[in-house]
């Protein structure tokens, strides 16, 4: 009986101890390492793209009365907005912002509602913008310019704040952002042309 005791604590029993505790003590570094590689390659951040679907105008034609110039130019400009998340994880983001711009100067301005993109999701954002010619530029005669021209040339600037969670864990905070130019065609009020761009910042 002290034999095969003995024998149950020799060299191959001191080895399978051995193996056992460094599988335990290794298992550990591997998950940690596979999670690791997840992070670097699969669970990257990617950068959330905003995208310009489309911009239609509501107003009405232009104005122009003499001798004392005076012009009548109320537009309302409807941006639809698509933001698309590429990533493998939600993006949720907060209150954002939509402006119009006109000869570099700020004419517009319209709030983004919050919202939650799921992974690989998409969603689409309304922003209404009503304009005063007033506003568009300190230069009346390049409104007269442009308008006698039959084109405006308008861009406008959205601004997206968010954060992309992965596994309820890690959390990155983005801005998502987009400009686009755009070309007005006075005589049918109607988008003839336009650009857009868009990047993100982490």
């Amino acid at each position: 009986m002290t034999e095969n005791n003995d024998q149950g604590h020799g060299p191959k029993a001191r080895r399978r101890c051995f193996v056992v505790g460094g599988v335990i003590l290794l298992l550990p570094l591997l998950l940690f390492i596979v999670f690791l590689i997840l992070v670097l390659t699969v669970f990257k951040p990617k950068a959330p793209q905003t995208q310009l679907l489309s911009a239609t105008l509501e107003g009405i034609s232009p104005r122009i009365s003499f001798p004392v110039v005076n012009i009548q130019l109320n537009i309302t400009l409807n941006l639809t907005i698509l933001v698309k998340n590429p990533n493998h994880a939600s993006f949720k983001h907060g209150p954002g912002k939509s402006y119009l711009l006109y000869r570099g100067d700020q004419v517009g301005e319209a709030d983004l509602y919050p919202g939650l993109i799921p992974s690989k999701g998409t969603e689409t954002l309304l922003s209404r913008l009503t304009i005063q010619v007033d506003e568009m530029a300190t230069d009346t005669s390049a409104i007269i310019s442009d308008v006698l021209a039959g084109q405006i040339v308008m861009e406008t600037s959205a601004r997206i704040p968010g954060r992309v969670t992965f596994l309820k864990i890690l959390k990155k905070h983005a801005v998502a952002a987009s400009h686009c130019r755009f070309t007005i065609d006075i005589p049918s009020m109607k988008i003839q042309s336009q650009e857009c761009k868009s990047k993100t910042k982490f």
